[in-house]
């Protein structure tokens, strides 16, 4: 499988880790963008140094993947920035209303917002995860004009259903729903009735 993993400026790094290490573990092969913010957000939530170079941010959050490709966010040569590309599926994980805004819009700052706009017109599965709360009426009717242009809007919002004794098990839970999401087989989190 080969998936697009948008990165932008909302808290929530430690999903979009987890999803790339299980993606990777699934052997999917990954395209990787982050926007400025979402640098940032990496830095900060994951190695607690938000100053860290955008290029020591993404290397160390790709490190040892040979499955990841990186690319910059006005790379519009990458595959992504065209509908001819093979591409099973794009995530933006964790994904800023700024950017749920844009891509709503039909506007293309960047290749995260410019492969949600691939995904939309090709009829390719599309996960948007955002992590903001509360919602204003701006941002649910953006959402519901995603979802009805067939967007997927996964919530960074875990269920304690089953008995969390860690964040870890509660990031886990997020993921393991993108991962269903995408297709991908995962025991993340004991399935419910089971």
């Amino acid at each position: 499988m080969h998936v697009f993993l948008g990165i932008t400026g909302a808290s929530g790094a430690p999903y979009a880790a987890r999803l790339l290490a299980d993606l990777v573990a699934a052997g999917c092969q990954v395209g990787v963008c982050a926007s400025g913010a979402g640098v940032q957000v990496l830095a900060t939530e994951l190695y607690g140094e938000p100053d860290l170079a955008r290029g020591d941010v993404l290397s160390r959050f790709t490190d040892g993947m040979d499955a990841v490709t990186v690319y910059e966010p006005d790379d519009y040569r990458a595959p992504y920035a065209s509908g001819s590309a093979r591409v099973d599926a794009y995530v933006i994980c964790p994904c800023s209303m700024a950017t749920v805004g844009t891509i709503a819009a039909g506007a293309m700052d960047n290749l995260v917002h410019r492969a949600a706009s691939v995904a939309i017109k090709e009829g390719r599965r599309l996960v948007l995860v955002p992590r903001e709360t509360p919602l204003s009426a701006i941002h649910l009717e953006t959402m519901l004009r995603l979802r009805n242009a067939g967007a997927v809007i996964l919530f960074a919002a875990p269920g304690f259903y089953h008995s969390p004794e860690s964040v870890d098990d509660l990031v886990n839970f997020v993921v393991g729903r993108c991962l269903d999401q995408l297709g991908i087989e995962n025991e993340r989190v004991a399935r419910w009735g089971r």
